[in-house]
């Protein structure tokens, strides 16, 4: 059974750089074929995609938020993080990573998300 655990700080200041890192177990990052992503759901509003990486190393990014966002990752740790740059209060918002298992299997593993928010 593969858990995901997102963690990270709650609150975060404006024009500061929110970081979450997502913890894998029952499973490795490096697997192929799947990719592992980051998503978000502001307050009232829809889930967000904002960026995934694959288990080669690579990275895709969601074009609306590629210029403040980076995707790394850690194999020894079986962790991936999320940066987000530049925040504002528009950042505020839950945010998931999960694990996306192809066209058929879809989106199979959730972590259970993580609030965000960014005020002074």
């Amino acid at each position: 059974q593969v858990q995901l655990q997102e963690s990270g700080p709650g609150l975060v200041k404006p024009s500061q750089t929110l970081s979450l890192t997502c913890t894998v177990s029952g499973g490795s990052i490096t697997t192929n074929y799947y990719y592992w992503s980051w998503s978000r759901q502001p307050p009232g509003k829809g889930l967000e995609w904002m960026g995934a990486i694959a288990y080669s190393g690579s990275t895709y990014y969601s074009p609306s938020l590629k210029s403040r966002t980076s995707i790394s990752r850690d194999t020894s740790k079986n962790q991936f993080t999320l940066q987000l740059s530049s925040v504002t209060p528009e950042d505020t918002a839950v945010y998931y990573c999960a694990r996306w298992a192809g066209w058929d299997a879809g989106y199979d593993y959730w972590g259970q998300g993580t609030q965000v928010t960014v005020s002074s």
